[in-house]
Protein backbone atom coordinates (compact mmCIF):
# COMPACT_ATOMS: atom_id res chain seq x y z
CA UNK A 1 0.00 0.00 0.00
CA UNK A 2 1.21 3.54 -0.75
CA UNK A 3 0.61 6.59 1.33
CA UNK A 4 0.39 10.10 0.68
CA UNK A 5 1.16 12.20 3.77
CA UNK A 6 0.12 15.62 4.20
CA UNK A 7 1.29 17.23 7.13
CA UNK A 8 -0.20 19.87 8.86
CA UNK A 9 2.37 21.07 10.58
CA UNK A 10 3.05 24.56 12.19
CA UNK A 11 6.82 24.75 13.22
CA UNK A 12 8.02 27.94 13.70
CA UNK A 13 10.87 27.75 16.51
CA UNK A 14 9.68 30.89 18.78
CA UNK A 15 5.86 30.97 18.40
CA UNK A 16 5.19 34.93 18.84
CA UNK A 17 1.28 35.78 19.18
CA UNK A 18 -1.37 37.02 20.96
CA UNK A 19 -4.19 35.03 21.91
CA UNK A 20 -7.98 36.03 21.12
CA UNK A 21 -10.31 35.77 23.83
CA UNK A 22 -12.27 33.20 22.07
CA UNK A 23 -10.11 29.86 20.92
CA UNK A 24 -12.45 29.71 17.64
CA UNK A 25 -11.51 32.47 16.33
CA UNK A 26 -7.88 31.55 16.63
CA UNK A 27 -5.91 29.66 13.14
CA UNK A 28 -3.94 26.80 12.72
CA UNK A 29 -1.24 26.83 10.59
CA UNK A 30 -1.35 23.80 8.30
CA UNK A 31 2.20 22.82 5.81
CA UNK A 32 1.17 20.14 3.55
CA UNK A 33 3.89 17.35 2.74
CA UNK A 34 3.71 14.81 -0.10
CA UNK A 35 5.32 11.43 0.60
CA UNK A 36 4.96 7.78 -0.20
CA UNK A 37 5.77 4.16 0.05
CA UNK A 38 8.22 2.21 -2.14
CA UNK A 39 5.32 0.10 -4.70
CA UNK A 40 5.55 -2.73 -7.49
CA UNK A 41 5.74 0.63 -10.44
CA UNK A 42 9.04 2.00 -11.45
CA UNK A 43 7.27 5.13 -11.11
CA UNK A 44 3.44 6.32 -10.41
CA UNK A 45 2.98 9.84 -11.76
CA UNK A 46 0.22 12.81 -10.26
CA UNK A 47 -0.62 15.95 -11.92
CA UNK A 48 -1.72 17.61 -8.57
CA UNK A 49 -3.26 21.05 -9.78
CA UNK A 50 -4.83 22.17 -6.42
CA UNK A 51 -5.32 20.87 -2.90
CA UNK A 52 -8.25 22.49 -1.28
CA UNK A 53 -9.26 22.23 2.68
CA UNK A 54 -13.13 22.85 3.83
CA UNK A 55 -13.77 23.21 7.77
CA UNK A 56 -17.26 23.62 6.70
CA UNK A 57 -20.21 21.16 5.99
CA UNK A 58 -21.33 23.22 2.85
CA UNK A 59 -19.92 23.91 -0.24
CA UNK A 60 -19.31 27.42 0.68
CA UNK A 61 -16.06 26.79 2.58
CA UNK A 62 -13.56 25.44 0.27
CA UNK A 63 -9.92 27.52 0.39
CA UNK A 64 -7.26 26.61 -1.89
CA UNK A 65 -3.84 25.53 -0.11
CA UNK A 66 -0.70 28.03 -1.89
CA UNK A 67 0.98 24.88 -3.26
CA UNK A 68 3.21 24.19 -5.66
CA UNK A 69 1.26 22.66 -8.84
CA UNK A 70 3.09 20.10 -10.87
CA UNK A 71 3.95 16.44 -11.35
CA UNK A 72 5.00 14.43 -8.52
CA UNK A 73 6.77 10.88 -9.00
CA UNK A 74 5.68 9.37 -5.39
CA UNK A 75 7.90 6.27 -5.48
CA UNK A 76 11.09 9.34 -5.73
CA UNK A 77 9.14 10.11 -2.31
CA UNK A 78 10.39 7.45 0.03
CA UNK A 79 12.38 6.43 2.85
CA UNK A 80 11.58 9.04 4.70
CA UNK A 81 11.87 11.66 2.17
CA UNK A 82 8.92 14.21 1.30
CA UNK A 83 8.33 17.56 -0.58
CA UNK A 84 6.62 20.26 0.39
CA UNK A 85 3.33 20.86 -1.25
CA UNK A 86 1.72 23.95 0.22
CA UNK A 87 1.01 26.15 3.48
CA UNK A 88 -2.60 27.35 4.53
CA UNK A 89 -4.43 28.79 7.68
CA UNK A 90 -7.39 27.02 9.06
CA UNK A 91 -9.97 28.45 11.73
CA UNK A 92 -9.59 26.21 14.99
CA UNK A 93 -12.60 24.20 15.40
CA UNK A 94 -13.96 21.42 12.36
CA UNK A 95 -12.24 19.94 9.36
CA UNK A 96 -14.76 18.92 7.13
CA UNK A 97 -13.31 17.68 4.11
CA UNK A 98 -9.86 18.05 2.48
CA UNK A 99 -9.63 17.92 -2.25
CA UNK A 100 -7.21 17.06 -4.44
CA UNK A 101 -7.85 18.92 -8.05
CA UNK A 102 -5.75 16.61 -10.78
CA UNK A 103 -4.38 17.55 -13.82
CA UNK A 104 -4.25 15.15 -17.02
CA UNK A 105 -0.78 14.61 -16.93
CA UNK A 106 -0.63 10.91 -14.81
CA UNK A 107 1.44 8.74 -15.95
CA UNK A 108 2.85 5.21 -14.75
CA UNK A 109 6.11 3.68 -15.51
CA UNK A 110 7.04 0.06 -16.23
CA UNK A 111 8.88 -2.32 -17.64
CA UNK A 112 11.10 0.65 -18.68
CA UNK A 113 7.95 2.49 -20.94
CA UNK A 114 5.93 5.44 -19.83
CA UNK A 115 2.43 4.75 -19.70
CA UNK A 116 -0.77 7.98 -19.54
CA UNK A 117 -2.62 7.37 -16.76
CA UNK A 118 -6.62 8.16 -18.04
CA UNK A 119 -7.77 10.11 -15.78
CA UNK A 120 -11.93 10.43 -15.11
CA UNK A 121 -13.17 14.33 -15.78
CA UNK A 122 -15.06 14.69 -11.86
CA UNK A 123 -11.29 13.92 -10.66
CA UNK A 124 -9.93 17.05 -12.09
CA UNK A 125 -13.07 18.63 -10.74
CA UNK A 126 -11.65 17.96 -7.38
CA UNK A 127 -11.63 14.35 -5.40
CA UNK A 128 -13.36 14.90 -2.30
CA UNK A 129 -12.06 13.07 1.22
CA UNK A 130 -14.30 13.49 4.61
CA UNK A 131 -11.82 14.04 7.41
CA UNK A 132 -14.42 15.22 9.92
CA UNK A 133 -11.54 16.75 12.56
CA UNK A 134 -11.83 18.82 15.55
CA UNK A 135 -8.82 21.20 15.61
CA UNK A 136 -8.04 22.05 18.70
CA UNK A 137 -6.74 25.64 19.22
CA UNK A 138 -2.20 25.45 19.69
CA UNK A 139 -2.47 22.09 18.56
CA UNK A 140 -0.39 21.22 15.34
CA UNK A 141 -1.75 17.92 13.46
CA UNK A 142 -0.91 15.60 10.34
CA UNK A 143 -3.51 14.30 8.17
CA UNK A 144 -2.57 11.25 7.17
CA UNK A 145 -3.79 10.09 3.27
CA UNK A 146 -2.95 6.34 2.70
CA UNK A 147 -3.02 6.27 -0.89
CA UNK A 148 -3.69 2.72 -2.18
CA UNK A 149 -1.99 2.38 -5.69
CA UNK A 150 -3.00 -1.28 -6.20
CA UNK A 151 -6.50 -0.37 -6.12
CA UNK A 152 -6.37 3.36 -7.61
CA UNK A 153 -4.24 2.24 -10.97
CA UNK A 154 -7.23 0.12 -12.92
CA UNK A 155 -5.58 -1.81 -16.06
CA UNK A 156 -8.46 -1.14 -18.78
CA UNK A 157 -6.71 -4.03 -21.51
CA UNK A 158 -4.58 -3.21 -24.08
CA UNK A 159 -1.71 -2.18 -22.01
CA UNK A 160 -3.56 0.84 -21.00
CA UNK A 161 -4.44 1.67 -17.42
CA UNK A 162 -7.13 4.42 -15.62
CA UNK A 163 -6.04 6.56 -12.90
CA UNK A 164 -9.14 5.91 -9.89
CA UNK A 165 -7.34 7.57 -6.48
CA UNK A 166 -8.60 5.56 -3.35
CA UNK A 167 -6.99 7.31 -0.40
CA UNK A 168 -8.51 7.43 3.34
CA UNK A 169 -7.72 10.23 5.41
CA UNK A 170 -6.31 9.70 8.80
CA UNK A 171 -5.80 12.78 10.95
CA UNK A 172 -3.52 12.96 13.92
CA UNK A 173 -2.86 15.46 16.49
CA UNK A 174 1.31 15.80 16.70
CA UNK A 175 1.73 18.61 19.03
CA UNK A 176 0.29 19.74 22.63
CA UNK A 177 -0.07 22.89 24.19
CA UNK A 178 -0.34 25.23 27.12
CA UNK A 179 -3.50 27.71 28.22
CA UNK A 180 -4.14 29.64 31.52
CA UNK A 181 -5.87 32.49 32.46
CA UNK A 182 -3.82 36.02 34.34
CA UNK A 183 -5.42 37.82 36.64
CA UNK A 184 -4.70 40.86 36.92
CA UNK A 185 -4.97 40.90 32.90
CA UNK A 186 -3.78 43.86 32.93
CA UNK A 187 -0.51 42.82 33.97
CA UNK A 188 -0.04 41.24 30.34
CA UNK A 189 3.07 39.46 31.28
CA UNK A 190 5.30 37.73 27.96
CA UNK A 191 4.88 33.73 28.66
CA UNK A 192 7.57 31.45 27.83
CA UNK A 193 7.70 27.80 27.09
CA UNK A 194 11.79 27.28 28.23
CA UNK A 195 13.06 23.48 28.01
CA UNK A 196 16.39 23.27 29.38
CA UNK A 197 18.04 26.49 28.25
CA UNK A 198 15.94 26.59 24.80
CA UNK A 199 13.11 28.97 24.91
CA UNK A 200 10.88 27.15 22.61
CA UNK A 201 7.15 29.24 22.29
CA UNK A 202 6.24 32.75 23.43
CA UNK A 203 2.94 34.36 23.77
CA UNK A 204 1.33 37.25 25.46
CA UNK A 205 -1.77 37.29 27.89
CA UNK A 206 -4.70 39.21 26.45
CA UNK A 207 -4.72 42.28 27.87
CA UNK A 208 -8.60 42.34 28.74
CA UNK A 209 -9.36 38.71 29.47
CA UNK A 210 -5.61 37.75 30.56
CA UNK A 211 -6.43 34.55 28.50
CA UNK A 212 -2.67 33.22 26.89
CA UNK A 213 -2.21 30.19 24.72
CA UNK A 214 1.38 28.73 23.98
CA UNK A 215 1.16 26.60 20.50
CA UNK A 216 2.76 23.51 18.58
CA UNK A 217 4.56 22.63 22.17
CA UNK A 218 6.67 18.81 21.62
CA UNK A 219 5.86 16.14 24.40
CA UNK A 220 7.95 16.97 27.61
CA UNK A 221 8.28 18.84 30.90
CA UNK A 222 8.69 22.68 30.56
CA UNK A 223 9.03 25.96 32.68
CA UNK A 224 6.40 28.36 32.04
CA UNK A 225 8.01 31.97 32.89
CA UNK A 226 6.23 34.94 33.04
CA UNK A 227 7.30 38.29 32.52
CA UNK A 228 4.70 41.01 33.65
CA UNK A 229 4.90 44.77 32.46
CA UNK A 230 6.67 46.97 35.41
CA UNK A 231 5.00 47.09 38.40
CA UNK A 232 4.19 43.58 38.77
CA UNK A 233 6.70 40.70 39.83
CA UNK A 234 7.95 37.74 37.58
CA UNK A 235 7.21 34.27 38.17
CA UNK A 236 8.28 30.41 36.61
CA UNK A 237 6.13 27.52 37.12
CA UNK A 238 8.57 24.21 36.83
CA UNK A 239 7.98 20.76 35.82
CA UNK A 240 4.40 21.64 33.25
CA UNK A 241 3.78 18.60 31.27
CA UNK A 242 2.84 18.87 27.40
CA UNK A 243 1.10 15.40 25.96
CA UNK A 244 0.43 15.17 21.95
CA UNK A 245 -2.65 16.04 21.49
CA UNK A 246 -3.86 18.36 25.12
CA UNK A 247 -4.16 21.65 25.75
CA UNK A 248 -2.26 21.47 29.23
CA UNK A 249 -4.40 23.86 31.25
CA UNK A 250 -2.31 25.88 34.11
CA UNK A 251 -6.01 27.32 35.21
CA UNK A 252 -5.60 30.70 37.22
CA UNK A 253 -2.08 32.32 37.13
CA UNK A 254 -1.65 35.09 39.57
CA UNK A 255 0.43 37.50 38.83
CA UNK A 256 1.58 40.15 42.46
CA UNK A 257 2.75 43.46 42.80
Amino acid sequence: MNKIILILLSVTPLWLVSCSSNDQKATTKLEVRLTDSPGDYQEVNIDIQDVQVNPETSESGWQSLNIKKGIYNLLSLTNGLDTLLGTALLPVGHLSQIRLVLGTHNSLKMNDQIIALTTPSAQQSGLKLLVNAELKAGITYILLLDFDAAKSIVSTGNNTFKLKPVIRAIPQAITGAIKGLIIPALSTPAVYAIMGTDTLATTYADSVSGKFLLQGLNPGAYSIAFAPKTGYLSLTKDNVSVTIGVVTDLATVEILQ
